[in-house]
């Protein structure tokens, strides 16, 4: 069984869009509105290159999204847009997020 955390829906996207907060790092800004679940949406622009580097980039959010999940204090919807750069790497995601999640307040 796994737990189904991603934002797809679009109505979700544009109240996170329109009502959220957002915080940021060098690689990443984060837009986060409180909610009953806890879920996670990716956005990635085409000035980030093709499909497969875009694709690429988002296994590399969720993966990074992931390792996080147990640690959440509350639930939120969260949508994740990554600044351009030439290389990226989950180790550059996960202390980017860590660095959001900490300066937000939340993780436990």
């Amino acid at each position: 069984m796994t737990f189904d955390y991603r934002l797809k829906k679009e109505k979700d996207f544009n109240l996170v869009f329109n009502k959220g907060k957002r915080l940021f790092s060098f690689e990443l800004t984060v837009i986060f509105y409180p909610s009953k679940n806890l879920k996670a949406g990716f956005a990635v622009s085409k000035k980030h290159g093709g499909s497969v580097k875009r694709n690429r980039i988002k296994r590399l959010l969720r993966e990074s999204f992931r390792s996080f999940i147990p640690n959440f204090r509350q639930n939120f919807f969260f949508v994740f847009i990554p600044k351009v750069k030439d290389e990226y790497t989950l180790n550059l995601f996960k202390e980017s997020m860590g660095y959001i999640f900490k300066k937000g307040g939340f993780l436990k």
